[in-house]
């Protein structure tokens, strides 16, 4: 881990009262991804007797990142599989996910099967639990759709072409927010539901190819950003200890059966603007529009209305040029 990432733990420590963690079992599907591995380090290093058990499908990925933890216990499967644990769990933080845009276009059944299948094997779990205090499950802005509006708040929905597969992802998602309700609903399990805006930060691998990986590559490389669109899609984003935070106040204060949003209301940006604003001697933008499908999400224009969250007592502390500069460093530190 790099030292930001290491910071970054720290921070979510100092600023998220930790102590509702004490003495409890929380299950994190996902546990090696950017999001998932955020908070179980948070949680792990908090200074509490909290233990985490981290669902994972690659086991020398998982001690890389968790040798030196304690209070942590791998469980090592697919989530496609069903989740058999003998003890009783407090809380269960569900980010497992397929995330490569490319994914969603090449493997649009997988990317839809692994949603479904994923989170309804979650769900089964949480409805054996005797004591379940809360669940999460980490779902996306793209259940909004193309918007006639910018400002979007939780029950603002528009419009997806389900005719596309590139849906398969916001289709999924779509669905499996309404899985997570029904089964709240019908079995009394205690879930909530977290919209992230596009989230970066700290811990982003090297193979990550979304937007966002790619233009800190391009800085840290001295080499020309190229974009593939006219980078007219513009959002909000946000850094992934705000986003840990986020998804922990939503665990513990949230409604049941509701929806939140998590983003940076103050970094509302294009992609070409955002990626302009990273040029310097070495980097600069170039366009060049091929017309390749390369699984982008059709041009959308969202700002996630974050009041919701904000009413809990939540919000964002990292700006824009604070997340690429975090991220950039971390990036060059782990390389190193």
């Amino acid at each position: 881990m790099s030292k930001v990432f290491e910071q970054d733990i720290e921070n979510i420590v100092k600023d998220f009262d930790m102590s509702v963690f004490e003495g409890k079992t929380i299950l994190i599907t996902g546990a090696t991804g950017l999001i998932g591995k955020l908070c179980a380090k948070a949680i792990i290093n908090s200074g509490t007797s909290a233990k985490v058990i981290a669902l994972v499908r690659n086991e020398e990925k998982a001690k890389k990142i968790f040798s030196s933890d304690k209070n942590i216990e791998l469980l090592l499967q697919d989530i496609n599989e069903a989740i058999s644990i003998s003890k009783d769990v407090d809380y269960i933080i569900h980010t497992a996910s397929v995330t490569s845009s490319a994914d969603f276009v090449q493997k649009p059944v997988e990317t839809i099967l692994t949603a479904i299948n994923g989170t309804k094997n979650v769900l089964e779990f949480a409805k054996k639990q005797t004591n379940l205090k809360g669940m999460v499950y980490l779902s996306s802005l793209e259940v909004y759709g193309t918007q006639d509006k910018e400002n979007i708040k939780e029950e603002d929905y528009g419009y997806i072409d389900i005719l596309n597969p590139r849906s398969s992802y916001s289709e999924g998602k779509k669905l499996v927010e309404t899985l997570c309700i029904s089964y709240g609903k019908e079995y009394n399990i205690p879930v909530k539901i977290a919209r992230l805006s596009q989230t970066f930060g700290a811990g982003v691998e090297k193979t990550d190819n979304r937007i966002f990986a790619q233009l800190c590559k391009s800085v840290i490389n001295k080499e020309n950003i190229v974009l593939h669109t006219k980078g007219e899609t513009k959002r909000n984003y946000c850094y992934t200890t705000d986003a840990a935070r986020g998804i922990f106040t939503i665990l513990t204060k949230g409604e049941n059966n509701n929806a939140y949003n998590i983003a940076n209301k103050n970094t509302y940006i294009s992609i070409s603007d955002m990626a302009k604003s990273l040029e310097n001697e070495n980097t600069k933008v170039v366009f060049d529009i091929d017309g390749k499908d390369r699984g982008f999400n059709p041009t959308v224009k969202i700002c996630l209305n974050t009041e919701k969250l904000e009413a809990l007592g939540w919000s964002a502390k990292i700006d824009l040029s604070q997340m690429f500069e975090r991220t950039i460093k971390s990036m060059q530190e782990e390389n190193e």
